[in-house]
């Protein structure tokens, strides 16, 4: 089994234009390859929008090189973006946009859901394209709750949500650039689970609830804090001290050199600064 290579917390809140509180899990400004192709996740809430709230959320903002997966457990987003596609992210669906060689998107409350207000909880995580990709075509894949695979686990034991990759041997709906585990977990209190990670790959979980403990290590995960394992050896084993919900991120890194900025994220300073010459030139976005 893998074991613990280190726990990474940030505590700090603050906004991303109207979602607060927004806590900064991870980035790869702050842990550079040590995740890839895993580059930054955001936990946004939990929180409560008022009633009839003039909060929108983020305007209109572009990407390019790698993609966004965003998860809506409470809430709801409504998107629109420069190749046409949008709609309604409702609760327990999942966004899988590939910004590649351009994209320009919105991220908003629904309008019924600024009218009526509750809670959110969002997270979004952003994953690097290899280099032969970054300048592709971008895509959009909407992934409704009821078409991604879940598994229940014996004795009651919870669930697991299959986003991108296989468990046992049932496989994910996500289409990705390089092979990858994505994972969305609910455990029960007292209940042991093994998760799948092979020898080299970079494995990540994110404890969103709860408290978990590596069942062989004797390591504790708190609740909001991310856990990297080590790239030797195979699986994670868990026992959950608490009810736990979870991200688990597995795949193999990219090992090549990344250079970010804002909005973009390439693999030389160069490719950045031709990013907002596109920009302005209207170029953006065409492969």
């Amino acid at each position: 089994m893998k074991s613990l290579a280190f726990i990474h917390r940030n505590d700090t809140r603050f906004a991303i234009g109207d979602f607060y509180p927004a806590l900064s899990v991870f980035s790869y400004q702050e842990l550079g390859n040590t995740t890839s192709p895993f580059l930054l996740l955001d936990h946004l809430g939990p929180g409560r929008l008022a009633p009839k709230s003039s909060k929108k959320g983020v305007n209109e903002h572009p990407h390019r090189g790698f993609e966004t997966v965003t998860f809506v457990f409470a809430g709801e987003l409504q998107h629109q973006d420069s190749t046409g596609q949008g709609g309604i992210i409702g609760q327990g669906d999942v966004q899988w946009m590939t910004a590649a060689s351009g994209i320009q998107h919105t991220e908003h409350f629904s309008p019924a859901f600024r009218e009526r207000g509750g809670y959110f909880e969002m997270l979004q995580l952003w994953i690097n394209l290899p280099a032969k990709d970054k300048m592709s075509a971008p895509r959009y894949q909407s992934l409704l709750k009821n078409t991604i695979p879940k598994v229940p686990l014996e004795q009651n034991a919870g669930y697991v949500r299959i986003v991108a990759g296989q468990f046992q041997n049932i496989q994910g709906i996500a289409q990705t650039f390089s092979p990858m585990n994505v994972f969305d977990v609910h455990l029960n209190k007292a209940h042991q689970l093994t998760l799948p990670a092979q020898h080299g790959d970079t494995t990540l979980i994110y404890l969103r609830k709860g408290k978990l403990q590596f069942t062989e290590h004797e390591d504790i995960l708190q609740e909001q804090a991310l856990a990297v394992m080590s790239s030797f050896d195979t699986d994670v084993a868990i026992t959950a001290l608490e009810d736990c919900d979870l991200l688990f991120l597995s795949a193999p890194p990219l090992q090549e050199p990344i250079n970010g900025h804002g909005f973009f994220v390439m693999n030389s300073y160069a490719e950045i600064l031709q990013a907002y010459e596109d920009l302005k030139s209207g170029a953006f976005g065409k492969s």
